[in-house]
């Protein structure tokens, strides 16, 4: 938990310096608080990575990504924050190189996977979805959606170019936004036995375990339930 805290406060930090402390006049520090209560973070906490991001002697993060390919070709994508590269470049090249696997340059498997911005919000009693998508088609939003009935809530997925459009257009139609970040999902799947996912797994665990790294994927096919 308190990794997850310290890489939610790097992206309200980023979004702080970027847009102000005010979240009424900084939709992306609206959707990192968003995300920070999805995580149960608690409000002191984000206070104060509000307030440390104000600070003068803040060390300024930046999003970098790292593509390659780890045991049996598949394709894991590293994405970052840091606020010094040379220590991230090595804390992931020794991972690759510990799973004997292959470190690209930037951008060289960006063909594996479709970037989208995710928002995640609560059911209206009585929404028609096709016709939500519909209003939203000119923003990206894919007409394909996420629905958990348990939790009443509904996920979309859509250009991230449109992010802000997105959020501005369901905040200001009454949803309650509980969740806005930006994702990749593979489109070719690699199929791999229970050995190679085993290996993958332990992988992406030493890869996540490092503060400055946020979000690891891969194009490893999804375990049957």
């Amino acid at each position: 938990m308190a990794k997850t805290f310290t890489k939610i406060g790097k992206q309200i930090a980023i979004a702080v310096k970027a847009g102000g402390p005010e979240p009424e006049n900084n939709p992306a520090l609206r959707a990192c608080i968003a995300n920070a209560k999805r995580e149960n973070m608690p409000k002191d906490n984000i206070e104060r990575a509000i307030k440390n991001a104000m600070g003068k002697d803040q060390s300024d993060y930046k999003e970098v990504t790292y593509e390659g390919y780890g045991p049996h070709g598949v394709a894991i994508f590293v994405e970052t924050l840091t606020d010094n590269t040379t220590r991230t470049v090595g804390d992931v090249r020794s991972v690759f190189n510990k799973f004997s696997g292959n470190l690209g340059t930037q951008g060289s498997l960006s063909f594996l996977f479709d970037h989208k911005a995710v928002f995640t919000f609560k059911k209206k009693d009585g929404l028609d979805m096709d016709e939500m998508i519909l209003d939203l088609i000119d923003y990206g939003v894919d007409d394909e959606f996420d629905e958990d009935e348990e939790e009443g809530s509904i996920t979309i997925y859509g250009d991230p170019s449109s992010f802000s459009a997105i959020q501005k257009h369901l905040e200001e139609n009454g949803f309650e936004v509980t969740g806005a970040e930006f994702t990749r999902i593979p489109n070719d799947l690699k199929d791999v036995t229970p050995e190679q996912r085993e290996a993958i797994d332990k992988m992406v665990e030493k890869l996540e375990d490092f503060d400055d790294v946020q979000t690891v994927y891969t194009n490893m096919k999804p375990e049957e339930e």
